[in-house]
């Protein structure tokens, strides 16, 4: 029997620099998504301003991340990273939620944030947590496609920077995923998987899932 190892990233650079641009008809370069013409390309596409601005906390969760990947930031093709700012209320919550593909990076500039990540599955262990409290300063990282949260456990706001190693991380809450899919998960599916009766399922997948992203 043979095996074979395998590895996928970003794509790597073959230029300088492969400014995205949503027209393909205004594009070139091809290398992950289209290319505007380098020759086209200004300081502008490199800027993004406004992650000195606090985001709007005021939902359920209490909490609110600003993305700045390759959707907000077409300079940051082809370059493998991103970044994200996370406000958080009083005793906000940035909900278990996975990156599947980037490892996460966070600092912490404002307040005191419980963290944790918990491993993937091990054979006949449970999934270990790792947790820690963070204060201003702090630097806490997050392994590639572990499941992760981050909550505020102080009385007044906090703020977090985040980097992340690819241009597109992508984002899976966790309940929103599980209950608040479209079409709904079968009832049987999840009732066997959590070992409850089906009328919690119905209840929970009846609940409005926020999404703080």
């Amino acid at each position: 029997m043979a095996f074979t190892l395998s590895h996928a990233s970003d794509p790597s650079s073959l230029q300088d620099f492969c400014v995205a641009v949503d027209d393909p008809k205004n594009g070139l370069f091809v290398n992950g998504k289209f290319c505007k013409n380098p020759n086209l390309v200004s300081a502008d596409d490199f800027l993004y301003r406004g992650l000195n601005k606090a985001g709007n906390t005021a939902n359920p969760l209490g909490s609110v991340v600003t993305p700045v990947n390759v959707a907000q930031l077409k300079g940051l093709n082809t370059l493998g990273i991103s970044a994200a700012r996370i406000d958080f209320a009083p005793y906000g919550l940035n909900p278990p939620h996975t990156h599947p593909r980037a490892t996460e990076v966070l600092v912490v500039l404002e307040g005191t944030l419980l963290v944790g990540f918990v491993t993937s599955n091990i054979p006949n262990q449970k999934n270990k947590l790792f947790t820690k409290t963070l204060y201003p300063g702090d630097v806490f990282v997050f392994p590639e496609g572990l499941i992760h949260f981050q909550q505020n456990v102080g009385k007044t706001n906090a703020i977090a920077f985040a980097g992340l190693s690819s241009q597109n991380p992508g984002v899976i809450t966790i309940a929103n995923a599980v209950f608040g899919s479209d079409p709904k998960i079968s009832v049987d599916v999840l009732s066997k998987a959590f070992q409850v009766d089906n009328n919690l399922i119905n209840y929970l997948q009846s609940q409005f899932w926020w999404d703080n992203n």
